[in-house]
């Protein structure tokens, strides 16, 4: 699902198709029947066993690395944990995704999943909505409602969240491209309005990540980095003044890992991506504690399970070093990183797809262990399509019985103190800083998009990845070992098409709407565009008024211009 990381269906790449396969999806995706080379153990005989990212590993650990971080839960630098108690005071918020077809079809799988347990919303958006196309635009309309749910207007913000009380439940808007994730948060904003609902009481997240535009998914027209990472700073700067319990941005780690980033990079890039933002905000005259306890990030968790507890607790201890030592907050929370975790969707197959249970489940585990806020466990179809309601109520089940059988939630930090688990907690933060001073020593994160850097880098791991794949250099059950199980594959779940409703309910709308207000909305959006004022007071006034996601994004592009992306 784009925007959540979660891997759409293998399918032949169509006219508009703004996301062909990465080398990771199409390694998963080959076919079953082909020869699979000879595994290699990563323990053989003669070989130095690795973590995932390289780390070399001793075949034993016999004692605490020298000075050891002594500190407790909710203590800067908050290696072992956010908060004090940690799941003893407060269970992490189960969050599973949803979105598919038309608002009214999302709407029913997020009313199940409220119902069987699930404590928040998590939405999904389809790929024209992420990239800021009406589902009735040429480039977009064979992806309507494919890999998330289409939304185009304020009329569907209300259908999709219809019967959902938005005081109570939180809902995280899985929307990366800031070209869009504006447009779609004034939407959400104006509609709860419109029912009654007080904006500044509204609880959720926004992804709002201006790397998902110009380093990790593409489109047919891209922003320049400047630009986007503008538009992105201008939600947090009004979220800060007008939303006090939102969530206006939320690093996407996730997706940077899913394009190739090992765990070391994944981390290094959401601390850059803070470091630039609180930046930005400083410049813009807003002091570091009046917004930085609303930043947060979304991390994957992946198969190597104590590598990935480690690199939780390197990034908290990380971020909160980093945030400390460059902008020396008065308030804790500023510089205390709290994230949601997504169990990896690229480390999912297509062959034997059940085993994916046990996948995502060793991922979830790695998530509680290191402390996640919030938690979405894939489904086991997700190599395949998005997820049927079978096997979303599975996920969600993986989720529950964690927290109420496995005893992982009644202690913080549970694996604290072990020897392999703090030097890799050292190793990893120690590699992290050391790609955070690379990354200043190209003048920080917009001058590595704009060189290309970052996209080199996520590439060059991905193409590493799939090597080791394809060599046998790392297992993977039912594609390169174990593979005597005859090909079973699960029935993809086929979303609804959504183009032709859609482009229906636009019809109606723009037949409806004052054309006057549309066009003086429009003309105001471009003047703050150009001015270099906020953009978000603008766009609640132009969707309100019943303008498009499309035509809301049309400005924005012809203000902006287009981007190339360095080559080499």
């Amino acid at each position: 699902m784009l925007g959540s990381g979660a891997t759409p269906a293998p399918t032949e790449e169509k006219k508009g198709s703004a996301s062909p396969m990465t080398n990771r999806q199409a390694l998963r995706s080959a076919s079953p029947e082909a020869p699979a080379p000879a595994p290699v153990s990563a323990a053989a005989p003669g070989r130095a066993a690795a973590t995932d990212s390289g780390i070399l590993l001793q075949p034993v650990y016999t004692g605490a690395p020298d000075g050891r971080d002594t500190s407790l839960p909710g203590e800067p630098p908050y290696t072992r944990g956010a908060y004090r108690t940690m799941y003893r005071g407060r269970g992490w918020t189960v969050r599973q995704l949803a979105g598919y077809g038309t608002a009214d079809d999302t709407n029913r799988r997020l009313r199940l999943l409220l119902a069987e347990g699930a404590a928040a919303v998590n939405t999904v958006f389809d790929y024209p909505t992420n990239r800021g196309y009406d589902s009735d635009d040429p480039l977009a309309a064979a992806d309507a409602g494919q890999g998330g749910v289409a939304i185009d207007s304020v009329d569907d913000m209300h259908r999709l969240y219809a019967g959902i009380d938005l005081d109570e439940v939180s809902v995280s808007l899985v929307l990366s491209h800031p070209i869009a994730a504006g447009t779609v948060l004034a939407m959400y904003l104006v509609a709860a309005e419109e029912r009654g609902h007080r904006t500044e009481g509204l609880r959720g997240t926004l992804q709002n990540d201006f790397m998902m535009e110009t380093a990790v998914l593409t489109a047919p027209h891209v922003l320049p980095p400047s630009a986007s990472f503008r538009l992105g700073v201008d939600v947090v700067e009004y979220c800060a003044q007008h939303l006090p319990h939102w969530y206006p941005v939320s690093f996407a780690g996730y997706n940077y890992r899913e394009a190739g980033a090992d765990a070391i990079l994944e981390v290094a890039l959401v601390v850059a991506n803070a470091v630039a933002t609180i930046e930005e905000m400083r410049r813009r005259g807003h002091g570091v504690d009046s917004f930085a306890h609303r930043l947060s990030s979304f991390f994957t968790a992946g198969n190597d399970l104590f590598e990935e507890v480690a690199k939780f607790r390197a990034a908290r201890r990380v971020y909160h070093r980093e945030v400390d030592s460059r902008f020396r907050p008065a308030r804790p929370a500023s510089a205390r990183l709290k994230f949601h975790v997504q169990t990896s969707g690229s480390r999912l197959t297509a062959q034997q797809p059940l085993n994916n249970i046990t996948r995502s489940t060793v991922h979830a585990l790695a998530a509680v262990l290191g402390g996640a806020q919030s938690l979405h466990v894939s489904a086991y179809d997700e190599a395949v399509s998005i997820p049927s309601e079978s096997a979303a109520l599975t996920a969600l089940r993986t989720q529950q019985i964690l927290f109420a059988e496995s005893g992982v939630s009644r202690t913080a930090d549970p694996l604290a103190g072990s020897y392999l688990v703090e030097h890799l907690t050292d190793a990893v933060g120690a590699r992290i800083a050391a790609v955070l001073a690379e990354i200043d020593g190209l003048g920080g994160l917009l001058p590595a998009v704009e060189s290309g850097w970052v996209h080199r880098r996520l590439t060059d791991t991905a193409y590493r990845d799939s090597l080791d794949v394809e060599s046998g250099r790392r297992q993977v059950v039912g594609v390169n070992c174990h593979v005597s199980e005859p090909h079973r594959p699960v029935a993809p779940f086929t979303a609804p098409r959504a183009a032709r409703s859609q482009g229906e309910r636009l019809a109606r709308l723009r037949a409806a709407r004052d054309e006057a207000a549309v066009r003086r909305r429009l003309a105001e959006l471009a003047d703050r565009a150009r001015s270099r004022t906020n953009t978000m007071p603008a766009l609640v006034k132009a969707v309100a008024a019943r303008c498009t996601l499309g035509e809301c994004t049309q400005v924005l592009r012809d203000v902006f211009g287009n981007w190339q992306q360095p080559l080499g």
